[in-house]
């Protein structure tokens, strides 16, 4: 069974990239090249189209190709009508023969993207009984939608199998069957399709529906790593990335576990544990340093004198918990205003306000707009946050 040509409106484009989804080169006939009008009527660029051509065009969930026409380069890659048009920012005589280059790396990655995500599908499908029910394969990572939930243990399985579909290095088939045929193929696919289905399969693995193309075989994939799957819709999101995707996200991981390492003075594989003792020993030290700031606030309340009818206190850092004890002490011993201020001119400040003779809400709002804050609170104890310099805070909460 071979892949045919698709003919509409008049004309009969080879697509080569079903007989050699490997093509890099080929050689074709300008058909056409017509200026293209962008959304608002202006110029943008030109629309090619080729008797026959290498760049697959968008379609299966998967992007155009891009790549060149000699030395035109070649952007997008789209089907419109049946007919497929490679988009250029300048124009190639109707009629010439030009020479089409793909961008491979491009090209290749996707493959492995896609394949990979076949095998993934086909497992989950096989498992599980669950359907891929959304799929985009973006320029960084490939997202798979299934309508129905995996456990973490299910996850790593399923890993550890596509993997093995890798290794295996089993080929990756391609089939037209005739409408006979297909009554007997229990594929996979998302949408209806009319006229001649185009059928990828797995052996093992996957069978399914698809109009892109593949890699040769599963060996080719070079790697499956799952980064994570999510609850979403009813059912779960998986997060992948294949072949040099993989490997790069690796190597970028691995030089993070190496920096961290270091710093640590710990080995790589034991930074886990080194990391977990750090931070026992910041939460140690947070909380030895709240004691201390909670020292310090109760002798600037002890400080106070009936005299001391406004309070204004600025700190860089300081708990909020201990802030918020001080302001609702110091009001009974203030006759005005208390205020305490955590933060710097630079990168502003929140607020803890707090009177028993003033109403915090009506200063507040005077205060916000001063200085481009926010916040509310009861009449009695307010916070926010605003920007500005201490001196001219600080003289506002003193003339309140």
């Amino acid at each position: 069974m071979e892949a045919k040509q698709m003919s509409r409106n008049g004309l009969n484009i080879e697509r080569l990239y079903y007989k050699d989804s490997h093509l890099k080169e080929f050689e074709a006939v300008v058909l056409s090249c017509e200026e293209k009008t962008g959304a608002k009527g202006e110029k943008d660029g030109f629309w090619v189209v080729l008797d026959r051509t290498a760049f697959f065009p968008e379609g299966g969930g998967q992007f155009g190709d891009i790549g060149w026409l000699e030395d035109v380069e070649v952007t997008d890659t789209r089907e419109v009508g049946g007919v497929i048009c490679h988009e250029t920012k300048k124009p190639l005589v109707s009629g010439s023969i030009v020479k089409g280059k793909l961008n491979f790396d491009v090209r290749f990655d996707r493959m492995q993207q896609h394949t990979g995500e076949h095998i993934l599908s086909g497992l989950v499908h096989n498992l599980y009984g669950y359907d891929n029910v959304g799929f985009h394969l973006g320029d960084e990572i490939t997202t798979l939608d299934f309508n129905g939930e995996l456990t973490e243990e299910q996850v790593q399985d399923l890993e550890f199998r596509a993997n093995w579909a890798v290794f295996e290095n089993v080929p990756v088939q391609v089939l037209y069957p005739t409408k006979e045929q297909l009554k007997q193929v229990d594929y996979r696919s998302k949408i209806e399709i009319e006229g001649q289905i185009r059928i990828v399969s797995i052996p093992g693995y996957d069978i399914c529906a698809c109009c892109a193309p593949h890699a040769d075989r599963s060996g080719e994939v070079g790697m499956i790593k799952i980064i994570s799957c999510e609850r979403h819709r009813g059912g779960c999101r998986m997060t992948i990335l294949c072949g040099f995707r993989a490997l790069e996200d690796y190597r970028r991981k691995q030089q993070s576990v190496t920096e961290v390492s270091v710093a640590l003075s710990a080995k790589p594989d034991k930074i886990g544990e080194a990391v977990r003792h750090l931070k026992e020993q910041q939460n140690g030290t947070r909380e030895q340093l709240n004691r201390v700031q909670e020292l310090y606030l109760l002798q600037k309340l002890e400080q106070l004198t009936p005299e001391d009818r406004n309070i204004c206190i600025f700190e860089k850092e300081l708990d909020h918990i201990a802030a918020r004890n001080f302001v609702n002490r110091a009001v009974e011993k203030c006759g005005g205003v208390c205020g305490i201020f955590i933060g710097t001119d630079t990168d502003g400040y929140h607020y803890i306000l707090g009177s028993r003779s003033v109403d915090m809400r009506i200063f507040s709002k005077t205060l916000n707009e001063m200085f481009h804050g926010k916040g509310g609170g009861k009449p009695e104890m307010v916070q926010g946050s605003l920007t500005g310099l201490e001196e001219k805070i600080r003289n506002v909460i003193m003339e309140a």
